[in-house]
């Protein structure tokens, strides 16, 4: 059978309707070639909108089929960011158990920190560590959210690693009374208010519960004692040695009796070994007026790394720190307690786990469930990188599995016993310092 001659000229509709909403694509169905009929590879695909195209006239074309739309979905917004995955909703009525996963991929860094979150019972808490790969995946997958450079003239100096900034609005920006040097001297160097530190929201986002900070360089240590005492902080917690695998961590501020930094007089009154950290009682004071206050300093933790064989000693830590935050605060009212810092070496390994582990522990007492998921994520949205491994992340929920275990199976609103197994909080309740 003969077939007809293709005309030379012909319309091919492409587009139908909003571009935007919809797309006609025609299927082409081909006919069985008679044998002989010359075979045509590389003719020309042409897309473009409804216009007369000349497909290469002088060959004889096989007469195209009735051509029967299919209904497609135009490009979305997962296809412009380049996802092959496909959206399927169900209308059928919703089940009554729901899932709540983490966001898409496609999401900033800073919409996957606020929404991104796994809350957990106390079972499932108990359960997780039997699959640490699945945690491990967990963590990788959270934002770092580590700022650029700040533009402050000068406050590179003052930074103790070149990767490591503080988050520009959770920042602590000391006040000029604090240090000393005259009122407007942060006019001609504006890196005199810098410090590389940064508040971190407390439970159910509490403001500036805590400061993480980095440790001490030999030109901040004025300024590290000067955030103390303008932030009015209850206690400090040092999760570093000053040398580990003779690299220098951190620099020695503290005074072995009494010395002055800057404009502030530090006096250490007493040191008490404890089962893996030590507790020293301080007084700071600035002209007529006294701050009193404890350093809590954890010496059993490597940085970089997670040691399991530790963690009821860093239980014990944070039990203390809590205990000794509600005595501050009852003796001295919060005017006078303000948030607690903490460093190690970049202040947000260590440092992150502590307070992640502190926040948790109060959020099991509170809700009988933890989302250490979401206690991350919020600590990344105000100091970037807290929490710097898989295994430390992994460590959290060892740390907070083995308080749940300290807890009674029924939930209560009222805080855990304020004693440690050291029996430090009746020495808080009446600090001699």
């Amino acid at each position: 059978m003969k077939s007809p001659s293709l005309p030379q000229k012909r319309l091919l509709p492409l587009l139908s309707g909003d571009a935007e909403e919809s797309i006609d694509v025609y299927v082409i169905v081909k006919r069985r070639r008679k044998a002989g009929t010359p075979l045509t590879p590389n003719a020309p695909k042409i897309h473009c909108p409804a216009v007369a195209i000349d497909i290469n006239p002088s060959r004889p074309q096989p007469i195209l089929p009735t051509l029967q739309p299919v209904r497609i979905k135009a490009r979305g917004l997962l296809e412009r960011r380049g996802s092959s995955a496909s959206l399927t909703i169900d209308l059928n009525p919703a089940d009554t158990s729901f899932s709540y996963g983490s966001p898409p991929k496609e999401c900033s860094a800073e919409e996957y920190l606020i929404s991104a979150g796994n809350r957990m019972t106390r079972r499932q808490l108990r359960s997780c560590l039997k699959a640490p790969k699945v945690l491990h995946q967990e963590f990788l997958e959270i934002p770092f959210n580590h700022p650029n450079k700040l533009d402050i003239p000068g406050c590179s100096n003052k930074n103790r690693y070149r990767s490591i900034w503080p988050n520009e609005w959770t920042r602590v920006k000391l006040a000029s009374q604090s240090l000393a040097i005259p009122p407007l001297s942060s006019l001609a160097d504006p890196s005199v208010n810098y410090i590389n530190a940064n508040y971190i929201r407390g439970y159910d986002g509490a403001p500036r519960a805590f400061i993480a900070t980095q440790g001490p360089l030999p030109n901040t240590i004025n300024d590290f004692w000067a955030m103390i005492w303008q932030e009015k902080c209850p206690c400090v917690v040092m999760m570093t040695k000053l040398k580990e695998k003779n690299k220098v961590k951190c620099e020695p501020y503290l005074p072995l009796r009494e010395e002055q930094y800057g404009r502030i007089f530090v006096t250490v009154s007493t040191t008490m070994p404890k089962n893996g950290y030590y507790v020293r009682d301080i007084e700071l004071k600035k002209d007529d007026e006294t701050h009193r206050m404890k350093h809590f300093w954890f010496t059993g933790w490597p940085d970089h790394k997670a040691p399991t064989s530790t963690a009821n000693q860093l239980l014990e830590l944070v039990k203390s720190v809590d205990s000794y935050r509600v005595v501050h605060r009852q003796k001295y009212g919060i005017a006078k307690s303000g948030p607690i810092t903490v460093h190690c070496s970049a202040g947000i390994g260590r440092s992150g786990c502590f307070i992640a582990t502190s926040i948790g522990c109060q959020q099991l007492r509170e809700e009988n469930m933890v989302d250490a998921l979401g206690l991350v994520c919020q600590m990344r949205l105000d100091r970037g990188g807290m929490i710097q491994t898989p295994e430390q992340y992994e460590f959290v929920h060892h740390a907070l599995s083995l308080y749940e275990k300290q807890l009674p199976e029924t939930p209560t609103s009222a805080p855990m016993a304020l004693t440690s197994s050291s029996g430090e909080a009746s020495e808080n309740a009446s600090p001699s310092s």
